[in-house]
């Protein structure tokens, strides 16, 4: 640490006041900012040169070795350090064991037109999707997977809540994540030849007897409701995971993970 950052300890400071106002998606809307908070999330952002505008840090809540060189690269990547005492880093947190680490970041905002996927892409749709946490756990196994993009249709959850930042613990840097309505997204997979599986438990089809090795898109909705009608018109194919249970459904988080793994399983574990 070379410069000395701008130290905080007041917990009516306009900063900390325009933190807490961010976990509002109206504000980080009007700000075009969103929060990233923890090591793991924010070296995730600069690794993916998504560089914060500010780190709130607090180093008696420090919980690793390496925080000095994170705060180090972000000052270098040009962002401004805010030094906070613990109840002013406690404030801003929206954690329950906050690791003294919080950043304020761009928002993620990707087009479909700014995806170029290379020779039989994988893609994932998520349709509706309610739960900031099933997101997150869905961009997560995305990029375990190699997923070349994910693309969120008629959104219940804003992309860029913390908590969905939080739950994909900072993947949702490393993939294009792409906010589409279901029209624009099934008019655009056409345009690319993609294949449209559905995940339904009412298809006949077992997943693992599909061929996903071409270029695919993987649809998924809510466990509650399942795929909209014009997802299932338009699905090349139809497929099922066996519920040998009384449960009738999976979590969908799980049930991506699931799909996603027979894709890459097929495809040689090449990606």
């Amino acid at each position: 640490m070379k410069d000395n950052p701008l130290v905080i300890s007041s917990l009516g400071n306009p900063r900390v006041k325009n933190v807490v106002k961010l976990r509002q998606r109206s504000h980080r809307d009007d700000m075009g900012l969103m929060i990233v908070e923890g090591y793991r999330e924010i070296l995730r952002a600069l690794d993916n040169a998504h560089f914060p505008k500010e780190l709130f840090y607090c180093r008696d809540l420090f919980q690793g070795e390496n925080n000095d060189a994170l705060l180090d690269r972000s000052r270098e990547a040009g962002t401004e350090l805010v030094d906070c005492s613990v109840p002013v880093f406690k404030k801003i947190s929206y954690r329950d064991r906050p690791d003294g680490l919080l950043a304020l970041a761009p928002q993620v905002h990707f087009s479909l037109q700014d995806l170029d996927l290379g020779d039989s892409p994988l893609v994932i749709v998520a349709e509706a999707i309610e739960k900031p946490g099933n997101l997150g756990t869905i961009l997560r196994s995305a990029d375990a997977a190699g997923v070349d993009a994910v693309i969120v249709c008629d959104r219940c959850t804003d992309i860029n809540n913390p908590n969905v930042v939080r739950a994909s613990i900072g993947t949702i840097f490393s993939l294009p994540v792409v906010e589409a309505t279901s029209r624009e997204a099934q008019d655009w997979l056409r345009q690319k030849d993609m294949k449209i599986l559905a995940a339904t438990p009412h298809a006949s089809n077992l997943y693992s007897e599909t061929d996903m090795t071409a270029a695919t898109a993987i649809v998924v909705g809510t466990e509650q409701y399942g795929l909209s009608k014009t997802w299932m018109e338009q699905a090349d194919y139809k497929v099922r995971i066996p519920m040998l249970g009384q449960s009738d459904s999976l979590n969908v988080a799980s049930a991506t993970t699931i799909l996603l793994y027979e894709a890459i399983r097929q495809r040689g574990h090449s990606r």
